[in-house]
């Protein structure tokens, strides 16, 4: 069993630092501070602190990052680049949701999904200053169904990456990174944004890479709604889950039914 500190912030780093402590002797959870959440931007804790809360594992969130103590740090969805400094206290392990070095960044599994990429997997590489370009201890793939969202994707990924964990902390090395690197920006307000006049498939593609956590929009029937699940049916794009502007999820025909 190692000892080691995770540094980790949303809801994969969460899964993450769940993951671990059941088989490693977590000391501490670095993450951010609290911040205004939802609808009513209430102040709310971020996942991982929830998740370490619960596990009895301190919390430190600083507004800027500090070495949480252990030699080693895992980082999983933390949202902050490490300082020159603190890496050079130990050794911290990166977690990171794709095929390194196909999409270093904020959004590898959504990128992944809107791309078509048929594969993925996660890398466990040690950090640098460079975003994601660290030397790789661990790489381990696996198919993306096409009935798969990005909930599904990050959920693999999270078991995936424990086991890769696991092999690398019981005796790390390192290789370079190879080939030309691509790049997943931050999700925003236009990536959320369905245009009907694209290809089916592309539409599709966008809608799960977005489910469940963040959601696609667009209108349908003169109403702004939100799509969660959607199908391709005889060459179109059919629905099947909406939320219309300030109401709740439903299926798409009970949405229909509604509007005659």
């Amino acid at each position: 069993m190692s000892r080691l500190a995770v540094a980790a912030t949303g809801a994969f780093g969460a899964d993450v630092l769940e993951r671990l402590a059941a088989g490693h002797d977590v000391a501490a959870l670095l993450t951010r501070p609290d911040k205004p959440a939802g609808r009513g931007r209430r102040v709310a804790p971020p996942p991982a602190k929830v998740a370490a809360e619960r596990l009895g594992i301190p919390v430190l969130q600083p507004e800027r990052p500090e070495h949480p103590g252990p030699a080693i740090v895992i980082v999983a969805a933390y949202g902050l680049l490490i300082p020159d400094e603190l890496l050079e206290r130990g050794l911290w392990l990166n977690v990171h949701p794709s095929l390194l070095p196909r999409w270093r960044g904020a959004a590898p599994v959504e990128r992944a999904l809107m791309a078509g990429d048929v594969e993925t997997g996660v890398t466990v590489h040690e950090t640098v200053k460079e975003l994601d370009a660290g030397p790789i201890a661990a790489q381990g793939a696996f198919p993306i169904a096409p009935e798969d969202d990005a909930g599904a994707v990050y959920a693999r990924s999270a078991e995936l990456a424990v086991e890769l964990l696991d092999e690398v902390l019981a005796k790390p090395s390192f290789r370079p990174q190879e080939g030309e690197p691509t790049y997943a920006e931050k999700i925003g307000p236009a990536d959320r944004e369905l245009d009907w006049s694209r290809p089916p498939q592309e539409l599709l593609n966008r809608i799960r890479a977005l489910s469940p956590h963040i959601g696609a929009r667009g209108e349908l029937h003169g109403r702004r709604v939100t799509v969660w699940r959607a199908t391709i049916e005889d060459g179109k794009l059919l629905p099947l889950e909406v939320q219309p502007e300030g109401a709740r999820r439903m299926a798409y025909e009970a949405w229909l039914r509604g509007l005659r």
